[in-house]
């Protein structure tokens, strides 16, 4: 087992991955070049949501979500081949398939209003009608599951309470409605178990620690607490068992990694169900609980494992590219499964397979057909040594040019959280850049999860330190391959954003060039104006990066806005207007201060955008820039 502990992390054996492998060297002036809008036709598409019904009743459809129209949409998917059929026809709302009905056509779908990431959960008739199941002003609303018969779905909502989400079960014919659960505070509520008994409940004491609770629907009593434990554990909740006699549950309890507990709920038996040198993602069941699902986050890579639990064997797929497989849905029958598959050289796309051969057959292509997929780079897992030997992951790119004798300039892409993690898979955004000649690694500083909870809790109230060190330290490392130059930038969005902007502010001098996406640049004003609706997460970001109440003197010193003044390098900024994380305030007065430097500073701002850009032509504005921005003050 790869354990993260601190002592492994600071041996000072060597890092066989340190050194990328070579790739082939060719003449850039052999190299097809794409523009950003070429790798944003690119089209997206993924899978209605686990919880809900993702084949039609005859089983002819598959309910998806794609941005095939420019925003994102609900499709049905032909099963038979062809192309998909456009159910919702949004022009400014990026809106998400959720399910199919049990016995009829309608569907349920969700959508924000302009990025907000206020969603609404609504229903389609097949006349074309759509309902706001979830009216009303400063709410969010979510999709829960449906009933083991069909008759009731459940969907969550803080209308009562801005920060508590309770839980509605709906008639699914006349869609009144009851209260089945009402949030004391500090719970979040996950799937409802298919007999209708009982509710999963997840509760987070701290960025380390976390309890699972079962609530029974119809009973006032308080939550039963079925996690109880002596320090800092994490759990969280998997789902039921469709018999809902049985609940899996995730813990760290007795490894680095989590790892799937069986829980039998009447005699409150625990029983070890998957173990892995990694963490299980998740754990899943057909509805009949014939076919078991899990996945493991391997490196940044998502392996997939499909279990026969009658058959007791495992499902191999054939007929696939390689690449991560996700997304799996069951038809009704469980003779067949729909799934997604993606690599890092091609987006997600949907196929077919049947379960009792494993063949599978492919309903999309996704890669714009202009793009040689031949010509697009495949990622390696590369490690370094930090300033402090601690070792440091990252997924790093090289373009097909690149070679001692071309060494090419440099990105280090900083992902978002603090907490996320950078992985395997498709990214335009990537792709375009190292089409263009560009070196991009995407760390994973310390801080980050999928490497151990040592490793994830290492930055823990040490933001802007430890975790940017490691930011700072990668440029040397990129630098020192022959085949990368010595220009080298610092990109990223959200928390990769603010990593960015302090980058530029506490290390002037370290690298070329920054390109700051959405970021936060005021801590203090950022931690206090956190939407209500996170609820308890908001304590837990409180236990990791501080409060605001009494570490206001901390969060100033590390916000990149207070310490403008030392920005000396070219810097872009990227904001969406209605982002509700991270305030356009926050882009605003960072691009005012900058500009009093006498700095070069480009600042894009979307009017129609929150956190994260969701319509395909503002990703292709958003991507242009980046690499004008970058061409302009990399390539002198």
């Amino acid at each position: 087992m790869r354990l993260l502990i601190a002592a492994a992390l600071l041996s000072t054996t060597a890092i066989a991955s340190a050194q990328p492998q070579p790739a082939p060297a060719r003449a850039a002036a052999n190299l097809p070049r794409y523009d950003a809008r070429t790798f944003f036709e690119t089209t997206a598409y993924s899978m209605a949501s686990g919880d809900g019904i993702g084949f039609s009743r005859d089983g002819r459809n598959i309910l998806i979500s794609s941005d095939k129209s420019g925003v994102f949409n609900v499709y049905a998917l032909p099963v038979a081949g062809g192309e998909p059929v456009q159910i919702t026809r949004s022009t400014t709302n990026a809106t998400t398939a959720l399910s199919y009905f049990p016995n009829d056509d309608r569907i349920l779908f969700t959508a924000d209003q302009g990025g907000n990431e206020l969603n609404h959960v609504y229903v389609r008739l097949p006349d074309g009608t759509e309902r706001d199941l979830t009216p009303g002003e400063n709410l969010k609303a979510g999709f829960v599951g449906w009933s083991g018969d069909g008759r009731t779905f459940y969907l969550s909502s803080n209308e009562r309470d801005r920060a508590a989400f309770d839980v509605y079960a709906y008639d699914a014919t006349t869609y009144a409605r009851r209260l089945v659960f009402t949030n004391p505070g500090g719970f979040f509520p996950g799937e409802v178990s298919r007999d209708g008994r009982h509710i999963v409940l997840s509760k987070e004491n701290s960025s380390a620690d976390s309890d699972v609770y079962l609530a029974t629907i119809g009973d006032n009593a308080a939550p039963r607490h079925i996690t109880p434990h002596q320090g800092n554990v994490a759990f969280g909740a998997h789902g039921f068992t469709p018999d809902g006699r049985t609940l899996i549950y995730a813990t760290n309890e007795t490894s680095e990694f989590s790892q799937a507990i069986s829980y039998d709920i009447a005699s409150g038996r625990r029983t070890p169900l998957i173990a892995a040198d990694w963490d299980v993602s998740y754990v899943a069941y057909s509805p009949s609980g014939r076919y078991r699902t899990h996945a493991v986050n391997a490196d940044g890579m998502t392996q997939l494992t499909i279990r026969d639990t009658q058959g007791n064997r495992d499902v191999t797929l054939r007929g696939i590219p390689e690449g991560m497989v996700g997304g799996v849905r069951f038809n009704r029958d469980e003779s067949a499964i729909a799934f997604t598959v993606a690599s890092d050289t091609s987006p997600s796309d949907i196929f077919v397979a049947d379960l009792a051969t494993g063949q599978a057959r492919r309903l999309t292509n996704a890669l714009n057909p202009a793009i040689d997929e031949r010509q697009l780079v495949t990622a390696t897992v590369a490690r370094f040594r930090s300033y402090d030997g601690v070792e440091i992951p990252g997924i790093l790119y090289r373009p097909r040019e690149a070679s001692a004798a071309n060494p090419v300039p440099a990105i280090v892409l900083v992902h978002g959280g603090p907490g996320g993690q950078s992985t395997r898979g498709y990214s335009a955004m990537v792709q375009h850049l190292v089409n263009n000649g560009y070196a991009v690694y995407a760390i994973n500083n310390r801080g980050s999860s999928g490497y151990g909870k040592t490793f994830f809790h290492m930055d823990d109230r040490r933001h802007g330190d430890v975790d940017l060190k490691d930011v700072v330290a990668s440029r040397d490392w990129l630098a020192g391959q022959d085949w990368i130059s010595e220009r080298v930038a610092v990109m990223g969005g959200s928390y990769g954003g603010y990593i960015t902007a302090a980058a530029l502010a506490f290390h002037p001098e370290t690298f070329d060039a920054g390109v700051n996406i959405f970021g936060v640049t005021n801590w203090v004003r950022t931690l206090t104006s956190i939407p209500a609706w996170w609820g308890a997460q908001r304590a837990a970001l409180f236990d990791e990066m501080g409060d605001p109440a009494t570490d206001a003197e901390r969060h100033r010193a590390i916000s990149p806005l207070f310490h403008a003044d030392r920005i000396r390098r070219p810097l872009l900024v990227v904001q969406g207007a209605n982002d509700p994380r991270v305030l356009q305030v926050e882009s605003d007065e960072l691009v005012a201060a900058v500009r009093r430097n006498n700095v070069p500073v480009e600042y894009v701002l979307f009017p129609d955008e929150g956190h994260g850009f969701r319509g395909k032509q503002n990703r292709i504005t958003a991507s242009d820039a980046y690499l004008r921005f970058l061409n302009e003050h990399l390539r002198r």
